[in-house]
């Protein structure tokens, strides 16, 4: 892809993906992600060329104008958007698939001083929402989405949904599972009735399931069943009485 018509997909992208954007003029002079992404490939260049301390200087300046931090190393696809951005950190051995979307204050970062590859891949039309921190080198698998203020410190599945602290996903292709960890990977069933098939680029991360409240609905319902039970025995007691 030229670099013209590379530019033309950057700034299509946001129109795509973000109703507040008006104008051509206002995408180009005003959104500070496509800023961040456009300094971060001329880094990333100089990255490649091995002029270290040149790239680092392009990224910190993008870091100072901008409030996104991206290592000069870390590899990204097509069609990234970055929304509003502030606090974003990815780290240098990140990489980052095609029409990836994410969100302010997000972390694609390492857990410790190892060398070598330490942070996460994330695959294509993967939806990373607010707050979130994935940590680790480890693969975050196609059309995934993290919930806000999530931290992943593990593999997520393709099309799965992860939410909570530390990530549990919750839902795969569409249907609520229950997950575990073993030698052989993460191993996922089914709990309940299968839901409506996700679209590519799925931006609805304010609409992710919520287990601990769903536990807590239970609860409650369940609290409320044995109370009319023992307000029950006590007025067949009193009229036995």
């Amino acid at each position: 892809m030229g670099f013209i018509s590379r530019l033309k997909k950057d700034i299509r992208v946001v129109f795509e993906r973000d109703p507040a954007a008006h104008s051509v003029f206002e995408v180009v002079l005003c959104y500070q992600g496509l800023h961040a992404i456009w300094m971060h490939r001329l880094s990333h260049w100089l990255y490649k060329k091995d002029l270290i301390v040149a790239a680092r200087m392009v990224s910190e300046l993008g870091r100072f104008f901008t409030g996104i931090e991206i290592h000069p190393g870390a590899t990204i696809g097509e069609g990234l958007f970055i929304d509003h951005g502030t606090g974003i950190v990815i780290g240098e051995t990140a990489e980052i698939g095609k029409n990836v979307t994410i969100y302010q204050g997000v972390t694609l970062g390492g857990t410790g001083k190892e060398k070598g590859k330490r942070h996460p891949t994330v695959g294509n039309n993967v939806v990373i929402a607010s707050g979130a921190k994935v940590l680790g080198s480890f693969k975050v698998g196609d059309h995934a989405k993290i919930g806000a203020g999530s931290v992943v410190l593990k593999e997520v599945p393709p099309y799965a949904t992860v939410v909570g602290i530390p990530g549990r996903v919750v839902l795969l292709d569409g249907v609520k599972v229950s997950c575990t960890y073993g030698p052989d990977g993460i191993n996922c069933t089914p709990v309940t009735d299968e839901l409506a098939e996700e679209l590519d680029v799925d931006l609805e991360h304010n609409e992710l399931p919520d287990p601990e409240a769903e536990a807590l609905e239970k609860m409650r319902a369940d609290i409320e069943a044995l109370t009319e039970e023992v307000n029950r025995l006590r007025k067949e007691l009193e009229k036995n009485g």
